[in-house]
């Protein structure tokens, strides 16, 4: 029996590669350029980094940190780039905490299609809130995640939460 999961906010980004060469667009490069930050989820900028949702997330909360410089690698990455990251990684789980109270994280990046990356040519490391128990039978027998909450409303919770931590030129 095949299962359903209706994911209707996916239509815009699938919609954004259309007409294009798919070798040649990078979503993370666009949202990049995007003008509006909250129509591509994408919470704060800093100088070398912007951290957005993750469209499919592991848990609630699911967070990517993304340099703008378009490489496969950290190890590509100057090294202000790389300050810049975890400064701003460390930020976003001060964000998470307030807003979920979470009692872990997972932080980490699959660099490489062999290791899971889904966008492999441009490196970005992910911040996964975690709580005991998160993985449930849902997870381990269905293989499907639970999301309790849409998109743009966690868009909303946490975006207002960074601002008010960490106010823009503050």
């Amino acid at each position: 029996m095949m299962d359903h999961l209706w994911t209707p906010w996916r239509m815009r980004y699938l919609q954004k590669g259309a007409g294009r060469e798919m070798s040649d667009f990078c979503v993370f490069c666009h949202k990049a350029r995007a003008r509006d930050d909250a129509s591509e989820h994408i919470l704060a900028r800093s100088e070398h980094v912007y951290v957005t949702l993750n469209l499919y997330p592991y848990n609630n909360g699911h967070l990517m940190v993304i340099p703008y410089i378009h490489v496969a690698s950290s190890e590509r990455l100057p090294a202000e780039a790389l300050l810049d990251l975890m400064a701003t990684a460390n930020r976003a789980m001060a964000v998470l905490r307030d807003a979920y109270n979470p009692q872990a994280f997972n932080i980490g990046a699959n660099i490489g299609a062999a290791a899971g990356a889904g966008i492999a040519e441009h490196f970005h490391l992910h911040v996964v809130p975690r709580w005991g128990g998160d993985t449930n039978y849902m997870t381990v027998i269905a293989e499907t995640r639970v999301i309790p909450d849409w998109i743009d409303d966690t868009y909303q919770q946490l975006r207002e939460i960074w601002e008010r931590r960490f106010p823009p030129g503050g």
